[in-house]
C-alpha cells in the first residue's frame, strides 16, 4: 500500500466516515478509528472537539493539507468580503489539484496533487505543476495530450463513482475542464457533510 493510499484511508477511519464516498474505505467495513484503542467507546466531543473534528475533516478532504497551507486559506477567507466559510470552501475549490480531482481526470485528490507536480496538467494552454495554484472563472484546464491514454485517467473519466459539479464544464473526450464559477458549499458535492462554520468558529478562539 502506498503512502498516500495508507494516509487516506487513516483519515477515514480517525474521522470515523467515508470522507470521500469511496467504495474501498474501511469505514465501510468498521467506523471505529485505527489501532489497538480504536474500539474504545467515544467520549462526548466538546464544543472545541466538534469544532477541532470539523477543520480537520475539510482539511483532510483536501488531500490532508497542512495546517500552514490551511491556515494562510482561512486568513485569507477572513478578508474577503462575505461569508468565512462560504469564501473558504470556494477557495479550495478553486486549488488546481481539487479541480483536477472534481474533473474526473484522476480517482482521488491525493492522485490529483501527484498528477499535477509530475506535470500532466495545463492551464490555458501553459503547463502548471503547482497543485496549490488557484484557477480563474474561465480558466481551462486540461491534461497534457501525452498523458491522455494513461490508465489512471481513462478509468478516472469513467467511473461512476462521483458526478461532475454544475461549476465546472467538463469534456472527457477532450480531456478539459473549464471553470465556469466558484462554488457556494450547497454546490459542492461532498459525500459527507462539511461545516466551514465550525473551523471558522474554531479559528476564531484559536
Amino acid at each position: 500500500m502506498t503512502k498516500r493510499t495508507a494516509a487516506k484511508y487513516k483519515i477515514d477511519r480517525r474521522m470515523g466516515e467515508n470522507i470521500w464516498g469511496r467504495p474501498k474505505s474501511p469505514v465501510n467495513r468498521r467506523e471505529y478509528g485505527p489501532g489497538v484503542h480504536g474500539q474504545r467507546r467515544k467520549a462526548k466531543l466538546s464544543d472545541f472537539g466538534i469544532q477541532l473534528r470539523a477543520k480537520q475533516k475539510l482539511k483532510g478532504y483536501y488531500g490532508d493539507l497542512t495546517e500552514k497551507q490551511f491556515r494562510r486559506i482561512y486568513t485569507e477567507a477572513v478578508r474577503v468580503n462575505g461569508d468565512t466559510g462560504e469564501n473558504l470552501v470556494g477557495l479550495l475549490e478553486r486549488r488546481l489539484d481539487a479541480v483536477v480531482y472534481r474533473s474526473k481526470f484522476v480517482p482521488t485528490v491525493f492522485a490529483a496533487r501527484q498528477f499535477v507536480n509530475h506535470g500532466h496538467v495545463k492551464v490555458n494552454g501553459k503547463k502548471v505543476n503547482i497543485p496549490s495554484y488557484r484557477v480563474k472563472e474561465g480558466d481551462v484546464i486540461e491534461v497534457r495530450e501525452k498523458s491522455k491514454q494513461m490508465a489512471l485517467v481513462l478509468e478516472a473519466a469513467g467511473s461512476q463513482e462521483r458526478d461532475l459539479p454544475e461549476y465546472l464544464n467538463v469534456d472527457h473526450g477532450k480531456m478539459t475542464s473549464t471553470f465556469v464559477r466558484t462554488p457556494a458549499l450547497s454546490d459542492i458535492p461532498y459525500p459527507v457533510m462539511m461545516e466551514p462554520n465550525l473551523v471558522v468558529e474554531y479559528y476564531a478562539k484559536n
